[in-house]
């Protein structure tokens, strides 16, 4: 079973698209004209993420509790 990781959208201005971040994970990141379209290419990065760490023997952070704010 895949770990959850938090994953924070934003729009940025300068490229015209949403931006979706994971920030437990270094350099891992999706975007996508739409939000859920940016989420759906995170998630594809974080499960090549993980075999790519878990391939090479490197450690593989434990998932943060990010707080959602309303």
């Amino acid at each position: 079973m895949m770990q959850s990781y938090p994953i924070e959208v934003f729009w940025n201005d300068e490229d015209q698209i949403w931006i979706a971040d994971v920030r437990d994970l270094p350099f891992c990141s999706g975007h996508g004209p739409t939000p859920h379209e940016a989420v759906q290419e995170a998630e594809i990065g974080v499960e090549a993420w993980l075999a790519a760490a878990q391939a090479e023997g490197r450690e593989v952070p434990v998932p943060s509790r990010r707080r959602i704010r309303a």
